[in-house]
């Protein structure tokens, strides 16, 4: 007998079950038999078309694409309308035009109200009536051209440059500018939209307290900030980023939640002292653009400036989230691969980061929709 044993003898149970399993469902008998059982086939069913789903997940996004681009979603708000005025309002020709619509409608952003007359779905009034939004679908072009060969970016050195990584430092450094132009108003809506979905969870799951002093650090121009301001107004309010982003929030962040009770505090929070005197401290989609070294000194850095009873708050879209998988790792996971820094992070794995930079007790917040992002509060 031979003194060596079958890997599935050395294996792990789960690695076992899981070898077992894979070999079942990959069986075209165990696929045909599957098909005619009532319980079993409504299985398959679903299995199939989250397959299918993920199969043809791209062509979805464009039709998204296109009917934001093309108008679609504006025209379709003054409905109904024909086909043919569909066609000539965004440059179509008609059968174009009704393919559009078709794709459209399968996707509940158009609805065909009359023989010939469309309006917005329920999907498409929503995104009608938010602009933020469709300047995130535009915004995505840009990952797309650089996951046209997504082997290739995995190769390739995170350092150089990409479509993302390109957009960010140019709109960045325009964001920061005292002078904003038109090129840099995609920008502005992406970064209010994304943070008003952050911003609204995070008040939905975290009570800040009436009064005391909030410091968001990487603030941007202030979305945050804004929300949370309008929702607790006995709040004091600071903003830490670079001196250009401070210095340009400042009047219009103070105009918004009223200058007496705001403070922007210019300063790299790698580099400088992050400022003191405040109860809670928040980092908004901050930690995940970073990698584990860069992530780890902000934390300590952050740590250093807290008084005892003080505590963090981080809000971002995690990975491992139960229900949003796909968003946390395959989105946000080749996003931020794409843009050369960075990674989506457990709960846990943040967890321990902040146990290591010093701090205490770090704990889970449950939010509504952790697709849009997760919460974890600590104490200094």
């Amino acid at each position: 007998m031979s003194n060596q044993l079958d890997m599935s003898e050395k294996s792990p149970f789960k690695v076992r079950w899981i070898a077992k399993r894979n070999a079942v469902f990959a069986d075209t008998r165990f696929q045909y038999w599957a098909a005619r059982i009532p319980f079993i086939r409504s299985v398959a069913r679903s299995r199939a078309t989250r397959m299918f789903d993920h199969l043809v997940g791209f062509s979805y996004s464009q039709v998204l694409r296109a009917a934001v681009e093309s108008g679609l979603l504006d025209i379709l708000a003054k409905g109904p309308v024909t086909a043919r005025e569909v066609a000539g309002a965004t440059g179509l020709s008609e059968d174009a035009g009704i393919c559009l619509l078709r794709a459209a409608r399968a996707l509940d952003l158009a609805e065909e109200a009359t023989s010939d007359g469309w309006m917005l779905g329920q999907q498409g009034a929503v995104l009608q009536a938010d602009p933020g939004t469709q300047a995130m679908i535009r915004h995505h072009r840009l990952l797309y051209s650089d996951l046209t060969d997504v082997m290739d970016l995995l190769r390739r050195d995170r350092k150089e440059p990409t479509a993302l990584s390109r957009y960010w430092s140019y709109a960045g450094a325009l964001h920061g500018a005292a002078e904003r132009g038109e090129e840099t108003r995609e920008y502005s809506e992406l970064m209010a939209a994304s943070q008003r979905f952050v911003a609204d969870e995070v008040i939905g799951a975290f009570r800040f307290p009436r009064t005391g002093r909030l410091l968001d650090v990487g603030g941007g121009h202030g979305a945050f900030l804004k929300r949370v301001g309008a929702a607790y107004p006995g709040l004091e309010l600071g903003l830490f980023d670079l001196p250009e982003v401070a210095q340009s929030a400042s009047r219009p962040l103070g105009d918004a939640v009223g200058a007496d009770r705001l403070t922007c505090h210019p300063g790299n929070f790698f580099e400088d002292p992050i400022p003191q005197g405040y109860d809670i401290v928040s980092l908004v989609r901050i930690l995940h653009d970073h990698d584990d070294g860069p992530a780890l000194a902000l934390l300590r850095n952050i740590h250093a400036s807290l008084a005892p009873g003080a505590r963090l708050l981080i809000a971002e879209p995690m990975a491992g989230v139960p229900g949003a998988e796909p968003m946390g790792e395959a989105f946000f996971g080749l996003y931020l691969w794409a843009m050369g820094s960075g990674r989506p992070r457990t709960s846990a794995e943040i967890r321990a980061m902040m146990r290591e930079a010093g701090f205490a007790n770090p704990r889970p917040v449950a939010t509504a929709q952790p697709v849009i992002a997760s919460c974890i509060i600590a104490d200094a």
